[in-house]
């Protein structure tokens, strides 16, 4: 009786899956039909609003990337780093035709450029809200990879909150892993989700490394977006100083009230900057900024937002074993400035 059992349960189960359609395996069908459905639904409905980005130099191509129409009259999302500081584009649309763009603003700090198109009434994708993302949902991307047109790959959002390094040396927060097929010329493009927003521009990829790929989340793109229309670049402020990030002895951390294991050493002020009207001196040690803590350059750096400009704040530092809090008022940081 025991030796019987399985053999009964095994053949019930092979019967199952051969001759009732709510098996195992129909259920799979469904499934991946279902999975087809929502990915070909989203490039159907996004596909036509990514175009080739090709920037030009005396009205020829020089780089190739992707970008996405974010409106109707022409407004376009591609990356800094293929736009390379050119101020001329033409976008080539699945259709083939060409149509030629202008920057109306680059963010090297965040790999955001918008341009602006000749035309109107152009296919559009509308930007999502990036802090609805959840790991694990599907992505798609959709661009131009290593020059094969309108191709598409599809994923998963593999972590969320990673911080990228731009090439400009200042870190992108906020930014979204994916494990969907990025190659180069994919730059610039749409990540989007099976609801049919863009929730990303797709930035880079880690060479050597298999479905490891980035994108810009769509709320940064979106802030970066609004800035470059309202003043032409997005504002940042300034102290006027270079630091360096330093330990910070736990002593110090315990008497400030914060955990934290590293703070910012000013290696150097600029004269009649904000820095130096507030009293702030070469070897200084930062804490905490406005009631943040400041635990190294980069946390400084991203402090220092268009916000913070002409507002005056709290700045705590350690000045030869004691503790003193200052006020300074930030000015909007110049473009080629580096210091903070």
């Amino acid at each position: 009786m025991l030796d019987r059992t399985p053999l009964h349960i095994l053949h019930a189960g092979n019967a199952a899956s051969s001759q009732d359609p709510s098996s195992s395996d129909g259920r799979d069908a469904e499934l991946l039909d279902s999975y087809s459905r929502s990915v070909t639904a989203v490039v159907d409905r996004v596909g036509p609003a990514v175009v080739r980005v090709e920037p030009q130099v005396a009205g020829s191509p020089s780089g190739m990337g992707s970008g996405v129409f974010i409106s109707p009259d022409g407004l376009l999302l591609t990356n800094s780093h293929v736009m390379q500081g050119m101020r001329d584009a033409k976008l080539i649309g699945a259709d083939g035709r060409p149509i030629e763009a202008r920057v109306i603003g680059d963010d090297p700090d965040t790999d955001l450029a918008l341009l602006r198109a000749d035309g109107t009434g152009l296919p559009f994708a509308s930007l999502g809200d990036s802090k609805l993302l959840k790991r694990g949902q599907i992505a798609i991307a959709i661009g131009n990879p290593l020059g094969f047109e309108s191709t598409v790959t599809a994923g998963v959002v593999s972590a969320l909150g990673r911080s990228l390094r731009a090439k400009s040396g200042r870190l992108i927060d906020d930014v979204i892993q994916t494990d969907a097929a990025l190659n180069p010329g994919n730059s610039g493009g749409p990540l989007v989700s099976t609801a049919g927003t863009v929730i990303g521009i797709n930035t880079a990829v880690i060479m050597g490394a298999q479905g490891i790929c980035f994108a810009v989340a769509s709320n940064t793109a979106n802030f970066v977006v609004t800035e470059l229309i309202r003043h032409g670049r997005v504002r940042r402020a300034s102290i006027g100083i270079a630091g360096q990030t330093i330990p910070l002895p736990r002593r110090v951390a315990y008497a400030v009230g914060r955990s934290m294991t590293s703070a910012v050493a000013v290696a150097a002020v600029e004269p009649d900057s904000p820095a130096a009207r507030a009293g702030l001196e070469q070897g200084d040690v930062l804490i905490s900024l406005d009631g943040d803590a400041v635990g190294g350059v980069d946390d400084l750096v991203r402090l220092l937002n268009g916000d913070r400009i002409e507002r005056a704040i709290d700045v705590t530092i350690l000045r030869r074993g004691e503790i003193r809090t200052l006020t300074v008022t930030p000015v909007e940081r110049r473009p080629s400035a580096r210091p903070a």
